[in-house]
């Protein structure tokens, strides 16, 4: 299992617990991101600097990706095509996006455009909180734990 991070947005007390598992696992952790940000001398972790562009980072990871790795994002149209590559995804907040409910996500995603495009204030996403990192911190346990036992 490789570990993918969608790093632009991805906050710090996660990459923190990322760089942490990728130690004790020696899992292999890539951050792709479209500029320089601080990673850990670690033989497991890189970051790979992509052009800035739209989706430049996400159509890296997509390339990337193989059956059986992680993606970490919140971008659904990045869970939806990684999912479709037989990869795992969950966001920053550890829930999962799976095979049988990313169609209705994007289309409550494009829903929520069409609405903030029309003038509509729909509120943004709600405080990273520290039950959010407990969360996302047990859920890539379990997926990790899972992982690990799935090794021949």
């Amino acid at each position: 299992m490789h570990i993918w991070v969608d790093a632009d947005a991805c906050p710090a007390v996660i990459k923190d617990i990322l760089f942490k598992a990728a130690r004790r696992t020696g899992l292999p952790l890539s951050l792709v991101a479209n500029h320089s940000m601080s990673v850990p001398p670690d033989k497991h972790i890189t970051l790979t600097l992509v052009p800035s562009g739209f989706d430049a980072a996400d159509d890296y990871i997509v390339e990337q990706c193989n059956e059986g790795d992680l993606v970490i994002t919140s971008d659904i149209p990045l869970a939806s095509d990684v999912l479709a590559k037989k990869a795992q995804a969950i966001n920053t907040r550890g829930e999962p996006f799976d095979k049988s409910s990313i169609r209705a996500t994007l289309t409550m995603r494009d829903f929520m455009d069409t609405m903030r495009a029309s003038g509509e204030h729909t509120g943004g996403p709600k405080a990273f909180s520290q039950r959010d990192k407990q969360q996302f911190a047990n859920a890539l346990d379990r997926i990790l734990t899972a992982g690990m036992q799935r090794k021949p």
